[in-house]
């Protein structure tokens, strides 16, 4: 038992794939699934008309606007490697789903738009990454239309990001004129739109091309020899070990749309990508090949079955081995719960996972009991592992039922969607209006209409704009220092919030009254 269970951790490849807005990561999610047999016709996010949507964007506002808004958990077999992705939002004001998934990985895969090149979310993600250590793999999408040339790409993605690039292929042309990549990895060049048999070229110990061929009468060729020449004088050397500490990200050359270079790069990627990484507790560090299992949940998902109004919890599985029915405990409560339905997911489509080991990434039934960044152990253990980071909110709005007789729904609606850690819910402390928070404006569309589709209400929204927000320390603090520029207001866990007009009103308090200490939960360990 003891020997499968390693091999079954060290099988998994578990990653998220980090990206601008349409840099084309739900199309690549797709073309991966179509190699690991999960779907048999990959859908694109443009054929809108067709009524045949990306596998990945299953809630109905992404299938209208063809964006993904939340996290999806994809997972198929490959080359003997059980792979999980995570796809993430692209979209910004989403940013607070996507740093929550990107601490459930163990590697991401960064998409770069060849004619765009690095865009700011791009960069907001990657940093998040770096931050972690998480090791970074590199996919340049799009070299079937004109862009930028690849060695500006690579310069843009070292002065910019900061990380040293080695390219495991080279493209070999772009747009109408790209013929193919020279694959430096394989010592071959894999050509573009040819018959499945002229596919490959082997190169021979020079790197060039034996004999006879077409390909060699082209300036092309001989401009990508001289090109990969540079790199291997002038580039940085291949190390396994610093790709695995997030120092070096290798760069693959391909279109995802035409399903061009994905297969040389998941070959590669499950070569060199980490197997599932130890992670830090309240007990130190926990082994992924520990026997006793422990998670921790990272998302809360409400509805995923329109039909049956049900919540999952996203749990990443740290060690151990889960197994259906177990009884696990949540240190948080300090209750026990039993783990009685789960499932594995390919979008929407879902099966009842009995297994599933460190790694893995499960949905467990959420009868109300999670909250976001909670810890699940076996047996006597009871640490707590690393809390997630909570984004403090900087737009508000107040919000009530339009129509008085749904009060029921209305709160329900909340209640469920706040607890999926999208919007947070605040209440003004003497009239006990409702407040929503959140870091974008999408996110208030998303609940507007999650909350009119999902628990039939409507709601009223009304803007009261940009605001800094601050938590009390210690919560003791008198009512009466609320006003309409320092409104006072109560989180979902009861704590005292000021919700500060702007940077002037925050100062002009804190001179006021030095005895109420207020913290942001962003620059502090509280």
């Amino acid at each position: 038992m003891a020997k499968k269970f390693e091999e079954e951790v060290l099988s998994r490849r578990t990653f998220a794939i980090i990206s601008h807005p349409d840099a084309g990561k739900t199309t690549l999610t797709e073309k991966l699934l179509l190699f690991g047999g999960a779907i048999r016709d990959a859908g694109t996010v443009k054929g809108k008309k067709t009524g045949k949507y990306a596998t990945s964007d299953w809630m109905e506002i992404e299938k209208q606007r063809g964006i993904s808004v939340t996290s999806s958990v994809m997972q198929f077999d490959y080359n003997g490697a059980r792979v999980n992705i995570l796809d993430t939002p692209g979209h910004q004001d989403f940013s607070e789903d996507t740093y929550r998934t990107l601490t459930a990985v163990d590697s991401a895969v960064m998409i770069i738009d060849s004619a765009k090149g690095i865009e700011e979310q791009t960069l907001k993600l990657f940093k998040v990454c770096r931050m972690r250590g998480i090791p970074i793999f590199t996919f340049i999408n799009k070299l079937d239309r004109q862009g930028k040339t690849p060695l500006e790409l690579l310069a843009e993605l070292e002065e910019v990001m900061g990380i040293e690039s080695y390219p495991m292929n080279w493209p070999i042309g772009m747009g109408k004129e790209f013929l193919g990549i020279y694959d430096r990895f394989n010592n071959r060049i894999e050509q573009f739109r040819v018959d499945e048999d002229k596919r490959f070229i082997s190169l021979n110990e020079e790197g060039e091309i034996e004999g006879e061929h077409a390909l060699k009468n082209s300036g092309l060729y001989e401009q990508t020899l001289e090109e990969i020449m540079l790199l291997n004088e002038a580039g940085n050397e291949f190390s396994k070990e610093r790709i695995a500490e997030g120092e070096l990200t290798p760069v693959f050359f391909g279109s995802a749309l035409t399903n061009f270079g994905v297969q040389t790069f998941l070959e590669s990627y499950l070569q060199f990508a980490p197997s599932p990484q130890p992670r830090n507790s309240t007990a130190g560090e926990i082994n992924p090949l520990s026997e006793n299992f422990s998670g921790f949940i990272f998302k809360i998902q409400a509805n995923m079955n329109p039909a049956h109004r049900d919540r999952i919890a996203f749990l990443r599985i740290c060690s151990g081995q889960f197994e259906r029915g177990m009884t696990v405990n949540i240190p948080r409560t300090g209750k026990q719960i039993k783990l009685a339905q789960s499932t594995q997911f390919m979008a929407d489509d879902r099966s009842t996972v009995d297994l599933a080991v460190s790694g893995d990434i499960i949905g467990i039934y959420d009868p109300g009991t999670y909250q976001i960044g909670d810890t699940l152990t076996s047996g006597k253990e009871n640490f707590q592992f690393d809390r997630l980071p909570q984004f403090t909110p900087e737009l508000f709005v107040r919000v009530s039922a339009k129509n008085v007789m749904k009060q029921k729904h209305f709160h329900k609606g909340i209640q469920q969607l706040v607890q999926e850690g999208a919007i947070q819910l605040y209440k003004t402390v003497k009239t006990e209006d409702l407040l929503l928070g959140a870091v974008g404006q999408l996110q208030f569309e998303v609940f507007e209409h999650r909350m009119k589709n999902e628990y039939n209400t409507e709601v009223y929204m009304e803007r009261i704009g940009s605001k800094i927000v601050r938590w009390v320390e210690g919560d003791e603090v008198s009512e009466n220092l609320s006003s309409s520029r320092s409104l006072l207001v109560h989180d979902r866990y009861d704590k005292k919030v000021f919700l500060f007009e702007n940077d002037f009103a925050l100062r002009w308090f804190q001179d006021k009254n030095p005895e109420v200490k207020l913290y942001n939960p962003m620059d502090s360990e509280h």
